[in-house]
């Protein structure tokens, strides 16, 4: 048997038991019913058996036929499917980037502005949300995690390391006691993060003795959250220094006390290992380090 393949033969035959038509079949390829008569003939010659049982105006699969007719449909549909993929890879060149809400909103999203500038063949869709991204089954390029940076299967690298620093709205601390050392946060109620662990945290480092009121008050699981709350009169809140600048520029917070602290958890540039193989992905990840260098 001829080992090369008959594929627009193989083609042809695809489409005429698809439409049941020659010439439906011919247009759907945009090419002549003489063109595909002949494919199909050839086809027939090559397999040394009848594929069509030929009526007036249609064409019906013979037993033959109908055996090997959705094989070779959905072969072709795949081909067209991963053909669509490739052209649409060639249009045009998109990223999926994963963060949280308060990060996209306060850092990343003010400076994207400056990367489609620079890239703007690059597409950007921002999915902000608390909950961690699944990189392969949420189809995510880059997701931006704050954490301690492990993250097994997927490779990491450290974007930058967030400075705490206690604020609160210029009202409250007009209207309440003075805040003279650390200690004197804890006559205010504290707005908590997530773990409630930042201020037991940030007091220990300044060497204030444990104290079960810095663990209370009201906790927040997003930077964004526990912004607004501070903004809205209800506590002292521990807040990274990239978000708080801006809101004290603002007016809208006021620095408690000038005790910046290091948090252990930094941000970190997470992907799949072959995913940073992409020139836009490559593209995308040194701008953002050149952003984090930038003072803030």
């Amino acid at each position: 048997m001829n080992p090369v393949f008959p594929l627009l033969a193989l083609r042809a035959f695809a489409e005429v038991g698809r439409h049941g038509s020659i010439k439906r079949a011919a247009a759907a390829l945009g090419v002549t019913s003489g063109a595909v008569s002949q494919q199909v003939r050839l086809l027939e010659e090559r397999a040394g058996l009848p594929l069509f049982v030929r009526g007036s105006r249609s064409m019906t699969l013979t037993e033959a036929g109908a055996s090997v007719h959705p094989s070779l449909l959905l072969a072709f549909d795949q081909i067209e499917g991963a053909m669509r993929t490739l052209e649409a890879a060639r249009a045009r060149k998109a990223l999926t980037i994963s963060t949280i809400a308060s990060f996209a909103a306060t850092w990343l999203v003010p400076r994207l502005g400056r990367f489609t500038r620079l890239h703007p063949d690059i597409e950007i869709r921002v999915e902000a949300a608390a909950s961690l991204a699944d990189l392969r089954r949420d189809r995510v390029d880059i997701a931006i995690r704050h954490g301690l940076g492990s993250y097994p299967g997927l490779l990491s690298e450290p974007l930058m390391a967030p400075v705490l620093l206690p604020v609160a709205s210029p009202a409250l601390l007009a209207s309440g006691p003075p805040i003279r050392g650390p200690a004197d946060c804890l006559d205010y109620p504290l707005l908590q993060d997530g773990g409630r662990a930042d201020w037991g945290l940030w007091l220990s480092a300044h060497g204030v003795a444990e104290d079960p009121r810095a663990g209370r008050g009201t906790a927040f699981e997003d930077d964004y959250l526990l912004i607004r709350a501070a903004e809205a009169g209800q506590g002292l809140a521990l807040v990274p220094e990239m978000y708080a600048r801006e809101e004290i520029a603002a007016g809208r917070l006021a620095l408690a006390l000038d005790r910046p602290w290091p948090t252990r958890f930094a941000y970190y540039v997470v992907m799949l290992p072959d995913t940073g193989r992409r020139p836009e992905v490559a593209a995308f990840v040194e701008w953002l380090n050149e952003e984090a260098r930038q003072p803030a």
